[in-house]
């Protein structure tokens, strides 16, 4: 069952929050109570310390929690192990937190014997939690599928009679591999993947009854505050929050002339991507951007490669005091440079601090720092797409910077005959200045270097027949009159047995016109 299905006619059952952050989102509000998890996972996956964090933040709201172990870790070497946790609390010990072993109990008198202690401990104590760590041995010594699910059956009876929530902890893998899984309520496998040398540890539901999930596989850490659990983003905002209209409303860009073209500035709650090689001025434009924010327009910047003293540097370059706005509130930075990252964490502390502050205007510098961090590349258009949802939903008008490698070669090219080309640079009145902009600007779309070449960017070799009306209005001057870019011939194919459609022939006319 996933998270949009929907359960019609069944009263709502009482929902036990595990606390760990993103585990609940994963459940659609987190345990029911009275039922019966198993958590698997292989030796060093996080199962005990994904228990023991859940009892004790339950603890932490008043709940009473048991932790009975059979064959494993002693409780001595537990304590030591959960000592630099933060959820960790020996104040709970023993009174809202107990440790018991039932190794004697089993080994005496088997399952039996070991029910018996449950019963027992969980009526004494009036338990609202409980843990069976060491469930492997117990189905190793038992040795027989029945007996199995048997206890098990006896465990879910305990659960439903005394609304005592209960999690069974395993080192199996994989859905239905052991008697049990078929009885229980919910099973949560904890994994490892290994991507060539990197790690990265992964949460996934198999089942949960009662209840939406969110199905496949969520990337999680492990700190010194326990599990953290990252959402799948395409799978988490799979409906994003209904947004805000703000219609016709538009964004300074900070730039004046950039404005111009865009029509009275950015459309708000809009995505723009800043394109171009390494040096070519898209972080400036975003700095820009940003210096447009303030108390009622709060600003964000997400760079994943320049630090922060370094954007503050330049920002002080470019004559805008960031520093200043970060105090006042107005702008917030977050670095996370490009390393083993974790693709969802990024898009959770973005999306965190834009509703923490009601952001609305972002800046993402450098886009590839999300790529980079994506261990399956096919994810990154269903990735994008929902995280560029979310931010309009939430009214954020986004530049996001995109490197763009040396072009040299292009993937396709037109033309019939032989191009003649010459360098043009724009006419620049008497008395004006031009400002030198330090790199390159590459495009391989020539109406785009022609907007270049008009707003004085540089100097633009493009076909002569292309620039014929700038060139004859005064907009653009030719330079080396006497130079000519040397001819090439361009075709323009198509698929022998492609019938051509009416735009194509509408290109070939007009190609065939304006360059034949």
């Amino acid at each position: 069952m996933t998270e949009h299905e929907t359960n019609a006619g069944e009263s709502e059952v009482e929902r036990v929050a595990s606390l760990v952050p993103g585990l609940d989102a994963v459940l659609c509000g987190g345990f029911l109570r009275g039922g019966l998890y198993l958590i698997q996972g292989p030796p060093g996956a996080g199962k005990t310390i994904l228990a023991n964090q859940i009892i004790y933040n339950q603890a932490g709201e008043g709940s009473r929690a048991l932790f009975i172990t059979v064959l494993g870790e002693s409780h001595g070497r537990m304590m030591v192990h959960l000592g630099p946790m933060r959820f960790f609390k020996a104040s709970f010990i023993p009174e809202q937190v107990a440790y018991i072993s039932a190794y004697q109990a089993f080994e005496d008198d088997g399952l039996k014997g070991f029910m018996a202690l449950i019963f027992r401990e969980v009526q004494a104590r009036r338990t609202m939690l409980l843990v069976l760590d060491g469930m492997s041995a117990v189905e190793a010594k038992t040795g027989t599928g029945f007996e199995m699910k048997r206890f098990t059956h006896e465990l879910q009876t305990l659960a439903s009679a005394t609304d005592c929530t209960m999690f069974l902890l395993s080192a199996g893998s994989g859905p239905m591999s052991a008697p049990e899984h078929t009885m229980v309520d919910g099973l949560i496998e904890l994994r490892q993947r290994l991507y060539g040398v990197r790690n990265e540890r992964r949460l996934l539901v198999h089942k949960f009854r009662g209840s939406g999930y969110l199905e496949g596989e969520h990337a999680f850490r492990i700190t010194l505050e326990g599990l953290t659990v990252f959402p799948r983003i395409e799978a988490l905002l799979a409906t994003p929050t209904p947004p805000t209209p703000r219609p016709g409303h538009r964004v300074s860009s900070g730039i004046a002339s950039l404005d111009a073209m865009f029509g009275r500035g950015i459309p708000a709650a809009t995505m723009t991507a800043l394109v171009g090689q390494s040096g070519t001025g898209k972080t400036t434009i975003g700095l820009q951007f940003l210096s447009g924010s303030s108390g009622s327009e709060p600003g964000l910047l997400l760079g994943c490669y320049e630090s922060p003293e370094r954007l503050r540097l330049k920002a002080a370059r470019m004559g805008l005091d960031l520093a200043a706005a970060e105090q006042r509130g107005e702008v917030e930075l977050l670095w996370h440079p490009v390393g083993e990252q974790i693709l969802d964490e990024l898009a959770h502390r973005l999306l965190n601090a834009v509703r923490q502050r009601g952001v609305k205007r972002l800046v993402i510098d450098g886009i590839s720092g999300f790529r980079q961090a994506a261990l399956e590349t096919d994810r990154i258009v269903r990735f994008w797409s929902a995280l560029s949802n979310e931010l309009r939903a939430q009214g954020v008008t986004t530049l996001h910077t995109v490197e763009l490698r040396p072009i040299v070669s292009y993937p396709f090219t037109v033309g019939i005959t032989a191009i003649r080309g010459s360098l043009y640079e724009k006419r620049v009145p008497s008395g004006r200045t031009p400002v030198p902009v330090r790199g390159a600007i590459v495009i391989n779309n020539g109406q785009a270097l022609l907007v270049a070449a008009l707003e004085g960017i540089g100097i633009v070799v493009q076909a002569d027949a292309l620039l014929a009306a700038p060139v004859a209005s005064g907009a653009l001057q030719r330079l080396l009159p006497g130079w000519e870019l040397a001819s090439r011939p361009l075709h323009v194919v198509r698929l022998p047995e492609a019938r051509p459609g009416a735009k194509l022939r509408t290109f070939v006319d007009f190609v065939v016109e304006r360059l034949g």
